[in-house]
């Protein structure tokens, strides 16, 4: 949650519509008329795009960047869209969020989180040609949209103002990842983007190699949760299905294209040189994310949800899902001649929009030394009858805070409510200080180094060997030659 989300009480319903799609019927990528952006469709794209880097922690412009937008731009020359170098938009996402996506327009954008497991520029012209592929294809047009929602943004705007216009749109608020391709779609844009990277003169067999580091990633992302795979956030992974069938798929296209293994450039020393130093994981300003406990190293915040809940650090909002209550954690204005009673009726005017539902009357408390009120909400939905109860604190320099819990009425949820309330404190300066950013570190295998060795100077508490492991696609003991670079996390 970034600093800016001080000043957004209750639920910003974007506008943005990503599935947007207005050229005609028929066009494909293999067509011999060159594939033209609309004007439509780069108005739309433009439009979408301020919403789409609000929604992921906006553009990173840190080590990598360059290299992102530069491969970018030499597979989409290689597509089917006329004057690609200049309508194609390339993006860098500062998020830690392990995905990639494209809306019609061309603007393609990935994220630091997949950035960061993969070792080679080929592997990078393997992901932006897959994506350029879906708007080469116009697969938007025909995309299945999926009804994951976004989390809690979506049941707010769709189950209690009961409008499924809103809903459809809090549904792809920051939910790019929920745009999902039919097997046959997919097919195409991995043959595609083979197709691209190959004509730019990447080793297309890296296709083969990233499937599989997100495969591994997804794997290990679980175990660390603890969770089964329809629990974890929606990743790339789960917008474009990962199977072993896909994987030997891309190996048996990349034979089918006459280049042999290692004929063509990897580029992986150019690769490493432009991620050495890049951030990884939570950017402070966002605040840090630590399995159910969230800490904010500017704002001075921190809270914890109780154990199988699941955080997501979005940009105006930290929420949570996973058990019987959805929770969303947010803030606001509240200056000294405010009350928290005005604060709460805004906070319930965002959340309710024109239902009639009343909240209960304003009930005064103290939790860790700040002034604090409760309410409660029931909201008749078609689902049936949902509580939301909303804790509010004053936190003091203008600033408020507040928690919303939704959940159906026949469930008792107290003890989330109380738990997660009373676990929301002002963090002292020696504590936020101590909340340190990541940064992606290259090194230089040495003579005796193994995995098991250099893996424990990762800053990590847990699963070091398994995170070195992934991010730089090895097998389990594998043989380290000394002077290969290798990637590890340190704090910054």
């Amino acid at each position: 949650m970034r600093k800016e989300a001080q000043q957004a009480l209750g639920i910003a319903v974007s506008t943005m519509v990503l599935g947007a799609c207005v050229t005609g019927p028929g066009t494909s990528a293999s067509a011999q008329k060159p594939r033209q952006i609309s004007a439509s469709e780069r108005a739309q794209a433009a439009q979408a795009h301020p919403e789409s880097l609000a929604e992921f922690g906006g553009g990173y412009e840190g080590p990598g960047t360059a290299m992102v937008k530069r491969i970018g731009k030499e597979v989409a020359v290689r597509s089917n869209i006329a004057s690609a170098e200049n309508e194609c938009t390339v993006t860098l996402l500062n998020t830690t969020v392990v995905n990639a996506f494209a809306i019609p327009g061309c603007y393609v954008y990935m994220t630091r989180g997949l950035l960061s497991i993969m070792n080679s520029e080929a592997e990078l012209a393997s992901v932006l040609g897959h994506e350029v592929g879906h708007v080469d294809a116009q697969h938007s047009k025909k995309r299945q949209n999926a009804a994951l929602g976004s989390g809690l943004v979506s049941i707010l705007a769709t189950v209690l103002t009961g409008s499924s216009q809103i809903g459809q749109l809090a549904g792809q608020l920051g939910q790019a990842w929920t745009m999902k391709y039919s097997r046959d779609q997919e097919y195409q844009s991995d043959d595609l983007g083979i197709r691209y990277m190959t004509a730019a003169g990447y080793d297309p067999y890296a296709a083969a190699e990233i499937l599989q580091s997100l495969g591994d990633q997804e794997a290990l992302e679980t175990r660390i949760r603890g969770q089964n795979e329809a629990a974890q956030i929606p990743s790339w992974a789960r917008s474009h299905p990962l199977t072993a069938a896909r994987v030997k798929r891309a190996s048996q296209k990349a034979a089918a294209t006459g280049v042999k293994p290692g004929q063509l450039k990897r580029d992986a020393p150019d690769y490493y040189a432009a991620v050495d130093g890049m951030l990884y994981g939570d950017d402070p300003a966002q605040g840090f994310v630590e399995g159910h406990k969230f800490a904010h190293p500017v704002l001075k915040i921190a809270f914890e949800v109780p154990q199988g809940y699941y955080l997501n650090n979005g940009a105006a909002a930290v929420t949570a899902t996973g058990g019987q209550a959805q929770i969303q954690f947010s803030g606001g204005k509240l200056g000294d001649g405010d009350s928290l009673d005005s604060y709460i009726s805004t906070v319930f005017q965002g959340v309710l929009g024109n239902n009639k539902a009343q909240y209960t009357g304003v009930q005064r408390t103290t939790i860790n030394g700040m002034d604090a009120a409760t309410a409660t909400a029931r909201v008749a939905t078609q689902n049936g009858n949902r509580d939301v109860n909303v804790v509010a604190y004053r936190f003091g320099g203008g600033s408020g805070y507040h928690f919303i819990f939704i959940s159906p009425s026949n469930v008792n949820v107290w003890d989330v409510v109380n738990t997660t309330a009373r676990s929301f404190r002002k963090l002292t300066d020696a504590q936020a200080a101590a909340l340190r950013k990541r940064v992606v570190q290259v090194v230089t295998v040495k003579s005796g180094d193994t995995a098991q060795s250099i893996s424990q100077r990762m800053a990590f508490d847990n699963y070091k060997l398994e995170r070195f492991l992934v991010m730089n696609n090895r097998e389990a003991n594998p043989t380290l030659r000394a002077g290969e670079k290798v990637k590890i996390v340190v704090f910054g």
